[in-house]
């Protein structure tokens, strides 16, 4: 059984300047965090030289793909018919991506055969989660 998706995806680094740069991201759903997508920026694409991952609600994802969704670190919205605006909000300032609709929802259907959306309470390990906890606490 399939517990892990990842999906690469082409998206499009938006920039104060003229010039849009692409760059390769990774899409991933996996069911031990059920609620949650990543999305991983290669080290090239970073202001910081390494690898940076954003974690948000899958919901979040879902609905910005109609609406204008969230309103804190990480907001998506429809940018036109074929794209996607994801905005990452960072103390150092505040990344735009754009990203193909079509791949956020192949990207969707895909967890979606992993855990069902509304189901994602019956995939929580909480002693699990309560045990790694405590640990980093002690």
């Amino acid at each position: 059984m399939i517990t892990v998706i990842e999906q690469a995806v082409q998206a499009r680094l938006v920039a104060t300047a003229p010039k849009v740069e692409t760059v390769p991201v990774t899409l991933c759903y996996d069911r031990a965090d059920p609620f949650a997508v990543r999305m991983a920026f290669p080290a090239p694409a970073t202001l910081e030289g390494i690898e940076i991952s954003w974690t948000f609600a899958r919901e979040l994802l879902e609905s910005g793909l109609n609406r204008a969704s969230g309103s804190g670190d990480v907001r998506v919205r429809p940018y036109d018919a074929d794209r996607t605006t994801i905005e990452f909000h960072a103390s150092e300032g505040v990344a735009i991506v754009l990203v193909v609709t079509a791949d956020l929802h192949h990207f969707l259907e895909r967890a979606s055969t992993v855990v069902p959306p509304g189901l994602e309470h019956l995939y929580l390990d909480m002693d699990h989660s309560l045990a790694e906890l405590m640990r980093d606490t002690c």
